[in-house]
């Protein structure tokens, strides 16, 4: 004789929750009748239910469309679900798109010089699980911050970088993080000029800190050319690297107000606490593939 127990509303629980899963589908197209009901109607059918939804439109008279979508997926394969989304909605339309295992963290790959404010800020917030993201590698033209990042588990690579090896030095670089082996490449302060080539070799976006409110003050010394002009406004630019210098899509910015009894230190410290938080901001929007590129501008739901 045997007897059952019914499973406690906990373990019910966790049993539906292993069975479910959180998905982010982003597209991008150009705009006309009809997406959002092809895509929710999409979702519809596969067992979806969408919890939330954003999108915009550049021009209602044929700009371009972006969309967002959060959705819960009960018993389907999130692989069967991309695919036959290909073919049914994304081939139709022509949309650019991605659906990703929100469970799923993104690889992060860290490059830094010897500024550590930014690298320590980032890795003391994906360990506590604020960043969704999983660092695997920090790489560095410097070996001053061995000890802060092995500190944290992890490797530590230094590559001397001279006008001379330059070439030599991103082919290594490249070694370790180029390759499809990273979803998110993070300039953290990396204060080395990214060549165009390593740009199109890495194969992941590239997010760059830059420590002005850009595009005032770009180059060298913005602080004491920001003291020097009496800048009333000091801020930090999370943007997209690209092979033009400073000049990528920008994630996002922000600013403090300062004044004339600040020195050109003091406006670095309080250039440097904005930094981390616009820097921070920026890789989470984009590991919650919340930021969608469009030209030399983004849209960030």
């Amino acid at each position: 004789m045997t007897s059952s127990v019914a499973p406690s509303p906990l373990d019910a629980a966790l049993d539906a929750r292993e069975e479910s899963q959180t998905a982010r589908l982003v597209v991008s197209c150009e705009d006309q009748p009809g997406i959002v009901a092809a895509i929710t109607t999409f979702l519809r059918d596969h067992g979806a239910n969408i919890v939330q939804s954003d999108q915009y439109s550049t021009d209602p008279e044929g700009g371009r469309f972006f969309m967002r979508v959060v959705f819960h997926l009960s018993g389907a394969d999130l692989d069967a679900v991309r695919d036959a989304f290909a073919s049914e909605v994304a081939a139709p339309f022509e949309m650019d798109f991605r659906i990703h295992d929100a469970a799923v963290p993104k690889r992060a790959a860290i490059m830094v010089s010897r500024y550590d404010h930014v690298l320590l800020d980032l890795l003391w917030r994906t360990r506590r699980g604020e960043l969704p993201m999983d660092v695997g590698v920090v790489v560095s033209n410097w070996g001053d911050l061995r000890e802060e990042v092995e500190r944290f588990g992890l490797p530590y690579h230094e590559i001397p970088v001279t006008r001379e090896t330059k070439p030599a030095a991103e082919a290594a670089q490249l070694e370790l993080v180029g390759g499809g082996q990273y979803d998110l490449v993070i300039m953290a302060r990396y204060m080395q000029i990214l060549s165009d080539d390593f740009l199109h070799a890495v194969g992941c976006p590239v997010i760059n800190i830059h420590h002005s409110f850009l595009p005032a003050f770009a180059g060298a010394g913005p602080y004491e050319r920001a003291k020097e002009r009496g800048v009333k406004l000091i801020g930090a630019t999370a943007h997209y690297a690209t092979a033009d210098l400073d000049e990528g899509p920008i994630i996002e910015q922000d600013v403090v107000r300062v004044s004339h009894r600040e020195s050109a230190a003091e406006l670095e410290r309080q250039g440097a606490d904005v930094e981390r938080t616009v820097m921070a901001r920026a890789v989470k929007w984009h590991c919650e593939d919340r930021v969608l590129v469009h030209g030399n501008t983004t849209v960030v739901f």
